[in-house]
């Protein structure tokens, strides 16, 4: 909601601003150099992006509408998720978990937790990592390097798609002066004609680097940096995981386990003690 917003409030003030100066709104609608910048843009992302990146950009695009996820509720039913599969793992061995990570869907832990169940690489995080536990033989120390090294690899498959958003920002204001000189030498053809004819021809070129600096500063780049954040915001869920599995792996008592997990959240959104408390206690119950 807030792009939108956002967006909005982008093409209000600097087309308000424009027509408060007088300015003819007709002149801006040049659409050839719409199709210049436009079609330029989306060509070098196809010379440049394999078509899978390409999915990815555009699925994380998509969620730039609905913003966040990771709310505090969120992380207070991932608080009380980690909580169950400790207590049980606690309370009836590791291999009591063993249907539950293995067909997460059905499991009466995991389908209390739509999101993440719905959130794939969360639950594989989670649950493949609590089948290494299972097998016995990865040592606490081996478990967290490899958990940073799937938290590594997943910040940089996400910085990709924010990385190319960047580079198409940065790239036009360039695109928007290639329209210009486009439309400069459609002018110089045309020197000897009237001054009028001449000043149309001007203007409509300079829309070209209007538009380029416009769409770069005032919607690609904001985006880019949105996509970063939203990344951030994802690689913070997986980390507050981490922290739960790393403190139950070396032994921590269940209770123990989600207060290192809690401490891992961001300030923001992070639960106080008593609320962590309170959504563990009710999950204790409903067992």
């Amino acid at each position: 909601m807030t792009v939108i917003i956002g967006s909005a409030v982008v093409v209000v003030c600097v087309l308000g601003g424009y027509l408060l100066h007088g300015g003819p709104f007709g002149v801006l609608l040049q659409w050839n150099e719409f199709l210049i910048i436009g079609g330029a843009a989306l060509g070098s992302l196809l010379v440049g992006s394999p078509l899978p990146v390409l999915k990815q950009m555009a699925g994380r695009l998509t969620g730039l509408l609905r913003g966040d996820p990771y709310t505090q509720s969120v992380y207070l039913d991932l608080m009380g998720t980690l909580y169950q599969l400790f207590i049980t793992a606690k309370r009836d061995g590791l291999i009591s978990l063993e249907s539950h990570v293995e067909d997460p869907p059905k499991s009466a832990i995991f389908s209390k937790n739509p999101f993440i169940l719905h959130n794939h690489h969360a639950l594989h995080f989670l649950c493949d990592t609590l089948k290494l536990l299972l097998t016995g033989s990865v040592p606490p120390h081996d478990l967290e390097g490899l958990l940073d090294v799937d938290l590594e690899t997943h910040h940089r498959t996400s910085a990709t798609t924010s990385g190319l958003v960047q580079k198409l920002g940065d790239a036009l204001p360039g695109l928007g002066i290639v329209a210009a000189v486009l439309g400069i030498v459609i002018t110089m053809q045309a020197i000897d004609g009237p001054p009028a004819e001449v000043g149309h021809k001007v203007a409509a070129a300079l829309v070209g680097t209007f538009l380029g600096v416009l769409m770069s500063y005032g919607f690609v780049g904001p985006m880019a940096t949105h996509l970063q954040l939203l990344a951030a915001s994802e690689s913070r869920y997986l980390e507050c995981i981490r922290a739960g599995l790393i403190a139950f792996a070396k032994g921590a008592a269940p209770i123990i386990a989600v207060e290192y997990a809690r401490r891992a959240i961001a300030g923001e959104v992070r639960p106080t003690f008593e609320q962590a408390e309170t959504a563990v206690r009710s999950e204790g119950k409903a067992r």
